[in-house]
């Protein structure tokens, strides 16, 4: 079976979320490449998140190192002047073609629980997308989310 590293390995669109950053409007067309590498003896993700901000491309680098205490959990650790930046998250929800997923993260100094839908695509078609939210609502974790969640 494919490990969760390799499975969320690649890039993936942000369809919907109730992440404030992205919420605001002055930054576009976010994405996340994960990538399956070696760091310091253990196999993380780095991960790239990307967006668009007046029209110039930006780029967030960090590392997603496998939460010891859960399976599906990561702590994020940025690179460069976000070293001092930590968060925990996790894929809450995962399509078994690996098509989709939701991510669920938790509060920090910085930013407020919530919740990403992700995607291989950029869009999810309505009916995917209703799946998902019933999904959700079976969730304690997830359905609180669901009342902020918006569509990007």
């Amino acid at each position: 079976m494919k490990s969760l590293l390799h499975t969320l390995a690649g890039t993936w669109f942000i369809c919907s979320t109730n992440f404030p950053m992205w919420l605001k409007g002055d930054k576009t067309h976010p994405t996340f490449t994960y990538t399956v590498v070696q760091k310091d003896n253990d196999i993380v993700l780095l991960d790239e998140v990307r967006y668009l901000k007046n029209g110039s491309s930006k780029t967030l680098i960090g590392y997603d190192y496998p939460d010891k205490t859960d399976p599906m959990g990561f702590v994020w650790r940025g690179k460069g002047f976000l070293r001092i930046a930590k968060s925990n998250w996790k894929v809450a929800l995962l399509d078994p073609a690996g098509q989709w997923a939701v991510i669920w993260f938790s509060k920090t100094l910085f930013t407020p629980e919530g919740v990403d839908i992700i995607s291989r695509t950029a869009k999810l078609s309505p009916e995917t997308l209703r799946y998902i939210h019933a999904l959700m609502e079976k969730d304690p974790l997830l359905k609180k989310q669901l009342p902020t969640l918006k569509a990007l």
